[in-house]
């Protein structure tokens, strides 16, 4: 089979055929990979495998970059596609990469801002029919980006402390403490930043843990509830799965209900 422009689009978008899937799946599970990696370089592990990591990783980049080539080659609209939240995500997860190729070594904290790729693949066909409501996507679309806010913050606070503070942020896995107790505003104060960027860092995670965390914890408690208080009756109509108990028609396309099916 021929691959033009069209299929190359399709395929890189496409959410329901198996190739469409397949190649999805394999560029999310990379993500998680590459992700792994910046944790595991946290840690004390020994030079050979650190060398394997730091291989994968440029492996990935690789393929991250293609990916990328392909998507703005294959689009019709490339400007429109350069502007686009997705293409300004894209190329934060490849651009530090080739950056720190000529130095720039200030530029390799943007490489944690590649977990919000898995933005793209949050979609209710993608997830093989594991999330059958649109609250449900919701669901799992806000705690995506709480633990991604929580993930990347965690990466840029130790990338600016450890070369400084290599005792207090030892690992990811104290940034990590540190950005949630931050950022739910606890602060024990067992673990402070001592630079300028840290400090700034920290005041952001403040900010941000103020004013955005109580609106998406709220907002998953609201929809939990009202996920809670619905029935399964599946539309004949559009397939919508969970109605309201009392509802007689389907609140997406108007027809009528049969009767309550989880009775």
């Amino acid at each position: 089979m021929l691959l033009n422009r069209k299929n190359i689009e399709f395929y890189l978008t496409d959410l329901e055929t198996p190739v469409g899937k397949i190649i999805n799946l394999t560029l999310a599970l990379l993500v998680l990979v590459s992700s792994g990696i910046f944790v595991a370089e946290t840690y004390n592990i020994p030079d050979e495998s650190r060398t394997e990591l730091k291989s994968l990783d440029t492996c990935i980049i690789i393929i991250f970059a293609v990916e990328y080539i392909l998507r703005f080659w294959s689009t019709e609209n490339k400007i429109k596609y350069l502007f686009s939240v997705y293409s300004i995500i894209d190329l934060l997860a490849i651009l530090p990469f080739f950056l720190g190729l000529v130095d720039i070594s200030s530029l390799r904290l943007l490489r944690w801002f590649r977990i919000l790729k898995l933005i793209r693949f949050l979609d209710k066909k993608f997830l093989f029919g594991s999330i059958s409501t649109e609250d449900g996507l919701t669901l799992t679309r806000t705690l995506f980006t709480l633990f991604a806010i929580i993930f990347i913050f965690s990466g840029l606070i130790y990338q600016v402390e450890h070369p400084v503070n290599p005792f207090i942020f030892a690992t990811f896995l104290d940034a990590f403490y540190f950005s949630v107790v931050t950022m739910t505003t606890v602060g024990f104060g067992d673990v402070i930043p001592i630079s300028e960027l840290g400090r700034l860092l920290t005041v952001l995670m403040i900010l941000t843990g103020v004013a955005l965390i109580p609106w998406q914890v709220g907002d998953l408690i609201k929809r939990l509830v009202k996920t809670a208080n619905q029935v399964e009756i599946i539309c004949p109509g559009c397939g919508l799965v969970f109605h309201d108990a009392d509802a007689q028609f389907c609140k997406r396309c108007g027809k009528k209900l049969p009767k309550n099916q989880s009775i």
